[in-house]
């Protein structure tokens, strides 16, 4: 039987107060407030689109010293990672491999990933169309998606092929990088009791 792959972390700085629950065999329940209402919507459909359940309730020093929301994303990201990798245990007959290319109306966007133990970010994306959708920078999503690749111990490849609305090619991101998790984290039958790589070890 496959252990429940479920974790929690709460993240208090002096920055930013995060408590984060994930259970990556779930149907996609999802309950999330960060204040920041992109960053929800975009936390809603990975979400969904990766079966995730997720419930997180976050705050941050952008709420009442008129600060950039800018340590909040981050930290989030590093929640989410670090959720991720506990959640996956020993990680014991994944298929470690995800990709996923996602049209978004004039956007395509992919999402390659190796769920490696050796993490790296490669973010080829031009977000200069609108620097700020709603609260939200556009320019924190390459660094969420760096703090989740790098605490998930993740190999994440994001590639813009084209695209013009900068909503679009974002959600996009999203979307590719959440079908890729599913495929990764799902467990092959053929393979249960087996870390998904040469060297024994991941």
């Amino acid at each position: 039987m496959i252990p429940s792959r479920t974790a929690t972390t709460m993240r208090n700085t002096k920055e930013t107060q995060i408590e984060l629950t994930i259970n990556l065999d779930g149907t996609g329940e999802n309950e999330i407030t960060t204040g920041i209402g992109f960053l929800d919507h975009m936390l809603t459909l990975l979400a969904f689109h990766s079966d995730f359940d997720i419930k997180l309730t976050a705050h941050g020093d952008h709420e009442n010293l008129g600060m950039d929301p800018h340590h909040l994303i981050e930290d989030v990201a590093i929640s989410l990672g670090k959720c991720i990798n506990e959640a996956l245990g020993d990680k014991l007959g994944i298929r470690r491999y995800g990709s996923f290319t996602i049209p978004m109306d004039e956007a395509l966007v992919t999402c390659d990933l190796d769920i490696s133990g050796r993490p790296y970010l490669v973010f080829n994306a031009d977000l200069s169309g609108n620097q700020k959708l709603g609260g939200y920078d556009t320019e924190m999503t390459e660094e969420f998606f760096r703090a989740l690749a790098f605490n998930a111990g993740i190999t994440l490849h994001l590639n813009e092929h084209y695209g013009q609305n900068t909503h679009h090619i974002i959600e996009g991101m999203f979307k590719s990088t959440a079908r890729a998790l599913k495929q990764a984290v799902s467990i092959d039958e053929s393979k249960v009791g087996e870390i998904p790589s040469s060297k024994g070890v991941i």
